[in-house]
């Protein structure tokens, strides 16, 4: 699959980040099953607690209007490197996600990796935790 598109989004929702505490700046764009995209950026504040991640913004963005299957989701923090998301973020990735969905650590619009979730979390707990 092209991901050309997502990736774009990904890297405009960074510069929209609020990040005056740790000037890590991060965005994310994710695709559902409509096909629609969504973004988000890293939102901080003076009460840690309070902040909301860019992966997290831009799932909660698609949920809020129905969209609950995720097929990729891309996301860029610093550019030097690969931003893997946070522990909470790979766990809401994880609800929303299946096994095939792509999760797209980015560099740059050229230079990025796909990532599974069971690569980067592991015997996950899940929806499937709970029926049992």
């Amino acid at each position: 699959m092209e991901y050309r598109d997502l990736i774009e989004e990904a890297l405009k929702f960074r510069e929209n980040a609020y990040a005056p505490y740790s000037n890590f700046k991060v965005g994310a764009a994710v695709i559902m099953d409509d096909n629609k995209i969504y973004g988000g950026c890293n939102i901080e504040n003076a009460s840690f607690g309070a902040t909301n991640c860019a992966e997290r913004s831009a799932i909660f963005s698609a949920v809020s209007k129905g969209n609950r299957n995720l097929k990729a989701i891309a996301l860029v923090g610093d550019t030097s490197t690969y931003t893997y998301p946070c522990g909470i973020c790979r766990q809401v990735i994880s609800e929303f996600c299946d096994e095939n969905t792509d999760i797209i650590l980015v560099k740059n619009a050229n230079d990025y990796v796909i990532k599974k979730i069971d690569e980067i979390l592991p015997g996950a707990f899940t929806k499937k935790d709970l029926q049992k």
